[in-house]
Formats: structure tokens, C-alpha cells, sequence
């Protein structure tokens, strides 16, 4: 762990007992330093005299970040989709039966599901997805507070007391969002993941607003969004792009599957975005996205075949894009990344000519 100052507590035996602490429990030397300054870091609150209340919130919230990181660790590799929606919405509700039609196709293509693990919409796509392909995260409340049946004796789910730890790992584990109609919750969590991936702090992933029955929800609130929040200037006309509104389930499914048609993850690396790819990007592909977003782009556009310098070792055979953005506007960082995956695959070969000059029953 690079280090640009010392961080110790003011009594240095103290110091000393945790580095000898660190190495004792026999972690390896390139993560010691982690584990010195969250040592560090609680007991400085003893320094500060941190309030025992406050103590209690700190105490709470680190074993619910440990445990749920304990709970995610197997399933690291699999790809999960978050879908959010109302508690209070019945099981046969047109929502709940396109949130359930929408957990199984998921699982279909070989990812799992993620929800709050209360009933309506988070039960119907629980159980569309079954136990053993989904996570509950759980919120403790004076109501609606129980999970649901198809996740409630699983391994799991996880039920924390803070709001903020459970959000973290909605966002934090979600490589694709659904969101079916819902009440303040809802908008909350949309909102905030809106707002994460506008500032550059969360990574960019499809956001999908699921519309369901005769009624609009979504487009009710998609014009809110543009009419007033646009019109009036309080967000970017191109923020917009960060979500798509679908009125079919298999739409739904198509939009976060099609994210990764070609764009895999990616990685912040130095002074630029390094983005893992299914396959090469043919020249003139590459060449005319570098025109159409010169406005967010450093420099050029660069392809690697794997890892390039100070990067880790992750998906090792995947190419590489190096792009120098300029961190100027994450909603157009998403259109290049649709632009990405709209790109054609490399030319084929031409096929081998037929020499055999025999003649040939029709």
C-alpha cells in the first residue's frame, strides 16, 4: 500500500503493538498496510473522543461490511443485476409478474439477482430467479420488514440496521439495475445511482426502467426529468442517457446483456479509463469513435492485446482500450460506451474457392 505520510496515533508503543499485531496474524506484506491504518483509524477515535453513540454506528456498520463482503466473495465472478420496485405491490400485479418473467430470464443467461429480499416486486423476482441464483438484502424496520419466502432461509441473504451499508452493496455488486414501479425507496435508490454514475463516483452499468400495464410510471417521470430538470438546466441534456425505459421484459433483458456485447469492465489506471473488451475493435470502428467524442477525449485511442503497465493481472486475455478521458462528462462516457458495443465484429476471411470443377446434382 503506497504511502504519502505516516498515519499513527500519538502514542508510538501503540504504534509499534499494531504493526507487530499485523504481521503476527501473519498478513502478507503488500496488504499490511491496510490493516495498520483501519487499526489506526478506530483507535484514533479513542484519541478524538468519539462519542459512545457514534462508537456504536461504527462498531455496527464494519461488521456489516464484513460480513456482506464475506457473503459476495464466492459469487465475485458472476455477474448480478439489482432490481428495485415496491414492497406493497401485489403478486399478481402486471409489475410483479413482469419482475418475476424478468429474475427467471436473467438467470437464463447465466447471471444472478440481486433485491432488498422484501415482498412485491423484490419477492417476484426473487422467486423468479430462485434462492440459489439470487442475494437478499435485507433492511430491519418497524414494518415490511421480513424477507421474503424464496430467500429468507438462504445463506444469502444479509439483514443489516443502516440504510448505508445496505445501499452500498446494492450498487457496489450490481452489474446491471432494474427498476419496476415504486414509492419513495424507489426513487431514492434511482436517484442516487443516477447521481453516482454522473460524478464519476460508481461504475457506469445499464440502468433499466421497466414499464408494466396500461398505465406510464416511468415515462411519467422521464418527463419530469427532461421537462424540468433539463429544461431548467439542473442536469446535462446527455445525463438522460444514462437510463433506457423498456415496456417488455425481453427488452430488459436484451439492454443490460447488449451493455456487454462487446465492452467488458473496466479499470482507472494513472491518468486514464482501461477498458477490458470481448474482442479487438476493428480500425475504422475505433477511428470513428474517436472522432464523434474527441470532446471528452485527452488524446487518442489506444488498443493493447492484455494488462497494460500498472494495471492488475485481471482477465488477463481480454484485449484492452486505453482511453484518455477527460473526465468532462460520464453521460457521454456512456454513449461511447454504447458506441462500443455497436461496433462491428472483424471482417471475416473470405471463404476457401471451390476448385472442384465437377458437375453437381442440383
Amino acid at each position: 500500500m503506497a504511502e504519502t505520510r505516516r498515519y499513527q496515533l500519538q502514542n508510538d508503543a501503540a504504534n509499534r503493538l499494531i504493526a507487530e499485531l499485523v504481521e503476527l496474524a501473519g498478513i502478507p506484506p503488500e496488504r499490511r498496510g491496510y490493516f495498520q491504518h483501519m487499526l489506526t483509524t478506530v483507535l484514533k477515535m479513542h484519541e478524538d473522543g468519539t462519542p459512545t453513540g457514534d462508537l456504536k454506528v461504527t462498531n455496527t456498520a464494519l461488521k456489516e461490511l464484513r460480513y456482506a463482503y464475506k457473503v459476495f466473495a464466492p459469487y465475485r465472478a458472476v455477474r448480478k443485476v439489482t432490481v428495485f420496485g415496491s414492497a406493497r405491490t401485489a403478486g399478481t400485479d402486471e409489475a410483479a409478474v413482469a419482475a418475476r418473467a424478468f429474475g427467471a430470464q436473467m438467470v437464463q443467461q447465466a447471471w444472478m439477482v440481486v433485491t432488498g429480499a422484501g415482498a412485491g416486486i423484490m419477492g417476484a423476482a426473487q422467486e423468479g430467479a430462485g434462492g440459489e441464483k439470487s442475494f437478499g438484502l435485507n433492511i430491519r424496520l418497524p414494518f415490511e420488514q421480513e424477507a421474503n419466502p424464496w430467500i429468507a432461509s438462504d445463506p444469502k441473504l444479509i439483514t443489516f440496521k443502516y440504510f448505508f451499508t445496505r445501499k452500498l452493496f446494492l450498487v457496489k455488486e450490481a452489474s446491471a439495475v432494474a427498476l419496476f414501479p415504486g414509492g419513495f425507496g424507489t426513487m431514492d435508490e434511482c436517484f442516487e445511482l443516477l447521481t453516482l454514475m454522473q460524478t464519476g463516483k460508481s461504475t457506469i452499468v445499464p440502468v433499466i426502467l421497466v414499464e408494466s400495464g396500461p398505465k406510464p410510471y416511468w415515462r411519467i417521470w422521464d418527463r419530469f426529468v427532461q421537462g424540468t430538470l433539463v429544461d431548467r438546466r439542473l442536469i446535462d441534456p446527455n445525463d438522460v442517457a444514462f437510463y433506457r425505459i423498456v415496456d417488455r421484459v425481453e427488452d430488459a433483458v436484451e439492454q443490460v446483456t447488449g451493455f456487454y456485447r462487446v465492452f467488458h469492465s473496466s479499470r482507472i489506471v494513472g491518468d486514464n479509463m482501461v477498458f477490458r473488451l470481448e474482442r479487438p475493435l476493428p480500425d475504422a470502428g475505433l477511428e470513428q469513435i474517436q472522432r464523434d467524442f474527441e470532446d471528452i477525449l485527452k488524446g487518442p485511442l489506444v488498443q493493447a492485446p492484455g494488462p497494460v503497465s500498472q494495471e492488475l493481472n485481471e482477465y488477463p486475455e481480454l484485449p484492452r482500450l486505453i482511453v484518455p478521458f477527460n473526465r468532462s462528462s460520464y453521460s457521454r462516457l456512456r454513449r461511447l460506451l454504447d458506441a462500443i458495443n455497436a461496433t462491428e465484429g472483424p471482417t471475416p476471411p473470405p471463404a476457401p474457392a471451390d476448385t472442384d470443377s465437377g458437375s453437381r446434382l442440383p
